[in-house]
């Protein structure tokens, strides 16, 4: 038999591939080349996508043997989930990869803002000295209000517990009783934050979670950091109530479109904002590409039984 034919859609790291070409014809195509992408699928056993490629229904319709597709990453964004259930496919991610590169950026957003990093770096490069200007704030003994208490939500409340904070969290799914945080209610936990952090998927259910009202329940020396999913927050919201001064400051990984064009939000100087580096570090890039590798290889099992070794 033929070996399986798998297409690589977008870039992952080559230590990741090599267990692919092992026992698979491995073919590698820009997968935002959408003609191509579509004549690639029509006769592959897998594809695998990070987030430059667009996996609709369109594209499984082109694919009749298609078993799994594997997205190297976390999110399911671009991948039509229900129709590839319907078509039998199986869809298949790396949702453990980036929980330490998120935690981490989460934890530097928050001090750099809170201590007022980029805009004393910025006068300084500008020639001024002007350390009154700047003064920060410590985190210990200040609350910290997580929302989402998933596997990023609880690396980042490990994390900023060892710098003395209190942690408050709200997700009523999780189980809190063990961790040594207080589940609260979301307003009350708005209500009470020096910082609240998001660390939730977007959903029907959370998008715009966070709108005028909820934002007004906020301190007026807090600072709200996204570094899970735009669009959870109302960005116009945002923008109105911080330069109303409540809250003071924000931290922004993630945007409802990306990139955010002219947003209002970057113009304000209260907004550190990033271009979605959440994942980008070469450890998450790399456990991501491994991980969902074994995944599809796995689905491909009964293929490659016959498949003779390399």
């Amino acid at each position: 038999m033929p070996s399986p034919i798998v297409i690589v859609s977008d870039a992952l790291p080559g230590d990741s591939v090599a267990a692919l070409h092992a026992t698979c014809d491995v073919r590698h195509i820009d997968g935002r080349d959408r003609s191509a992408l579509l004549t690639a699928v029509s006769d592959a056993d897998a594809l695998i996508v990070r987030s430059g490629t667009r996996v609709d229904a369109e594209v499984l319709d082109r694919a009749p043997r298609l078993r799994v597709v594997g997205r190297a990453g976390v999110g399911l964004d671009n991948v039509d989930t229900a129709t590839a259930r319907a078509r039998g496919v199986t869809v298949v991610n790396a949702p453990d990869s980036n929980t330490v590169s998120v935690a981490e950026l989460t934890v530097g957003l928050i001090i750099a803002s809170m201590r007022r990093v980029p805009a004393a770096a910025r006068s300084l490069g500008e020639g001024e000295w002007r350390r009154s200007d700047f003064a920060g704030v410590e985190l210990a003994g200040r609350t910290l209000g997580i929302v989402g208490y998933g596997r990023i939500g609880r690396q980042v409340a490990r994390r900023l517990t060892a710098f003395d904070m209190h942690i408050v969290v709200h997700d009523p799914c999780a189980d809190t009783s063990d961790d040594g945080v207080r589940a609260a209610e979301l307003d009350e936990l708005l209500a009470v934050s020096d910082v609240v952090t998001l660390h939730l998927p977007k959903t029907p259910a959370t998008t715009g979670l966070l709108g005028a009202r909820e934002l007004a329940l906020m301190k007026p020396t807090a600072l709200l950091v996204n570094t899970a999913r735009g669009g959870i927050v109302d960005e116009a919201a945002l923008a109105r109530a911080l330069r109303a001064g409540r809250p003071a400051r924000a931290a922004l990984d993630v945007f409802a479109t990306e990139p955010p064009g002219h947003s209002p939000l970057l113009a304000l100087p209260t907004v550190l904002a990033l271009p979605h580096l959440g994942a980008s570090t070469h450890d998450a890039q790399l456990r991501a590409g491994q991980e969902v590798v074994d995944k599809v290889l796995a689905e491909l099992a009964p293929l490659l039984t016959s498949v003779p070794a390399a």
